[in-house]
């Protein structure tokens, strides 16, 4: 009886302990999305990206070691920076010597506005992914390792089974990983094209790697998105590549189709 006794006290203090924990999260998250100092142009792009939702589904937690993998211009920097800020948990990797000047310009502009605004998002730290796109690195470093909207690009440039196995790599064991990408249709006849990837295709492609599908949600679809415009994903906004031709149309129909996929290192 005392041994039954024991072990519900300690359950009931391990539930009291969690709920706390979750509670926390949520609010720490809140403040971090609703924060004053974000970008206004990012705050309007939540209605497509779902923050708060895909950040709680890859089970984010301060006490972990967490990399965002090229944050690009910061959109999801702004959020976990102040999420995780005082905690020196947060890193982001960097392309050390980019190959295109567009993507020179993006990481510049990244290091000046983190630098100016670390009061508001934290001191972002760094590290970079090399020309062979292998990410400089400790082995078994991090506790999750999140991508946005990226693979296209590494499936476009023939770089992402170096950089997948870069993550298995500095990933710890029972690690997080988190992937956000265009989703093209199941049907379609090709794997990946035009900034849309097959989910089956990626899934796939990941595990064989050595990762372990574990949950994937529908946070981030979109079933508006036709797929099939002739300049691709980058047809829709933000990008509006096409300028004013059918510009409203395409604003009806808001960002991309996304699949959102975590994964586990065993």
């Amino acid at each position: 009886m005392k041994n039954i006794l024991l072990i519900v006290i300690s359950f009931t203090f391990y539930l009291s302990n969690f709920t706390e924990t979750n509670a926390n999260h949520n609010h720490l998250l809140d403040e971090a999305i609703n924060n004053p100092q974000r970008k206004n142009s990012n705050k309007q792009r939540d209605i497509y990206r779902n923050p708060k939702q895909t950040l709680l589904f890859f089970n984010i937690d301060r006490k972990k070691k967490i990399l965002e993998i090229s944050p690009g211009r910061g959109w999801y920097t702004e959020i976990i920076g102040n999420f995780m800020k005082n905690t020196n948990n947060f890193f982001v990797a960097k392309y050390k010597n980019p190959q295109v000047k567009i993507i020179k310009k993006i990481q510049k502009e990244f290091d000046d506005y983190f630098l100016i605004n670390r009061e508001f998002f934290g001191n972002i730290k760094s590290i970079y992914i090399d020309k062979s796109y292998h990410i400089i690195s400790e082995k078994e470093e991090y506790d999750m390792i999140l991508t946005f909207r990226n693979t296209h690009n590494w499936l476009d440039n023939g770089m992402a089974e170096n950089i997948y196995k870069s993550f298995y790599k500095i990933l710890k064991k029972g690690g997080i990983l988190g992937v956000v990408q265009h989703r093209a249709n199941e049907s379609s006849n090709f794997n990946f094209k035009n900034g849309y990837v097959k989910e089956s295709f990626l899934i796939n492609f990941i595990e064989t790697l050595g990762f372990r599908l574990i949950e994937k949600s529908e946070i981030n679809s979109n079933t508006k998105d036709l797929k099939n415009y002739p300049k691709g994903v980058w047809t829709l906004p933000p990008r509006l590549i096409m300028g004013n031709e059918k510009k409203s149309t395409y604003l009806k129909i808001g960002e991309s189709d996304r699949m959102t996929l975590k994964f586990i290192k065993e």
